[in-house]
């Protein structure tokens, strides 16, 4: 039992770096890693799992996310703008191979999808 509570801790640290990482790329999803890693913590660490949920910086995205109350729009605004500006950038100045630039497309679009799809606050 201590070998699963150590692979789910590491587990859990590991989507929380995917998370934080998420923040700052607009093609990780920022939200689904940190679920993940609240998940493996809930099986692994009260602590850290209490850690994660009450962090003042990404907790009420999960607390949030678990009650169905969604998503900011701000956030959605942010997210698909900031995705949308890096995908056409790289397109334009950065990628030469055409299939690479449908490549681009097709994630910015379906990212955009679930975006979109997510329950929107209005707060």
């Amino acid at each position: 039992m201590k070998i699963k509570k150590a692979i789910f801790n590491i587990l859990g640290f590991f989507f929380v770096g995917l998370g934080i990482i998420g923040i700052f790329v607009p093609l990780l999803p920022t939200t689904i890693f940190l679920i993940i890693a609240a998940y493996f913590f809930a099986k692994s660490s009260e602590k850290y799992y209490n850690w994660l949920i009450t962090n003042k910086y990404f907790g009420k995205f999960i607390k949030d996310y678990r009650e169905g109350k969604g998503v900011p729009l701000k956030a959605k605004t942010i997210s698909i703008t900031i995705l949308w500006t890096t995908i056409l950038y790289s397109i334009f100045f950065v990628v030469t191979e055409i299939w690479l630039k449908i490549l681009l497309i097709v994630v910015a679009i379906g990212v955009s999808w679930h975006l979109l799809s997510l329950k929107t606050r209005l707060d």
